[in-house]
């Protein structure tokens, strides 16, 4: 081969690699296009998931785990049954806010703004349009390559949310992971699974009526 073959095939071959580099970054889907397919998947009137909690305080190194089913109805709309490690419900319907626990004999009684506005307890899965509205949206590298990742900053930052990344599944489109952390340094990693979309529950899953003797704490 002579000295001008060599450099032709040198050029080939990088004229090669620039094309298929430009076509893996074209092939690479925008924030908005992924945004978009979540939107679509979470379309339907509700869904239900099964969930694993981690939560940690980063100051006293404590943590703990539960897990449970979440029901969703849009907007706004969401019970959290925790079955492990001990029994309660979270439920809200957009305005109000129950807390039981039946060990206790207790329910805890509060507004749902203060508890799940601004993407707080998650709550954006209730409404998942939520996320262009009220966060800046930066697309970050994945450790799975099974997965897109969101980088999601309030707003309007308040002490219980620094940031939130998710884990978006690139086939699917569904939302397989939470991490939640606020501006201590806590952070609180919400994984779901077993996913059954395009449900419509009902609507007295969103509404408690306290058992007679239960012990009624206001949290307003």
């Amino acid at each position: 081969m002579n000295h001008f073959s060599r450099i032709f095939g040198l050029v080939t071959l990088l004229t090669v690699l620039f094309f298929a580099s430009a076509q893996a970054q074209d092939d690479t889907p925008s924030i908005d296009q992924i945004l978009s397919g979540v939107e679509a998947r979470y379309a339907g009137r509700g869904f239900k998931a099964v969930f694993h909690q981690e939560s940690m305080l980063k100051a006293m190194q404590i943590s703990d785990t539960a897990e449970g089913q979440l029901t969703v109805r849009r907007p706004g709309q969401m019970r959290w049954e925790y079955i492990l490690p001990e029994p309660q419900t979270i439920i809200t319907d957009g305005h109000s806010m129950w807390i039981y626990r039946p060990a206790d004999n207790q329910v805890m009684v509060g507004k749902a703004p203060e508890f799940f506005s601004g993407g707080k307890g998650a709550g954006f899965l209730s409404d998942i349009r939520q996320i262009r509205g009220s966060f800046k949206v930066e697309q970050k590298a994945a450790e799975n390559k099974q997965y897109h990742r969101l980088k999601l900053v309030p707003m309007k930052p308040t002490p219980e949310i620094a940031e939130i990344l998710l884990s978006v599944n690139k086939t699917s489109f569904q939302v397989d992971q939470v991490v939640t952390t606020n501006a201590y340094g806590d952070e609180t990693r919400i994984v779901l699974s077993h996913y059954e979309f395009n449900l419509d529950p009902d609507e007295s899953l969103f509404r408690f009526d306290i058992p007679e003797g239960t012990d009624i704490v206001q949290i307003d």
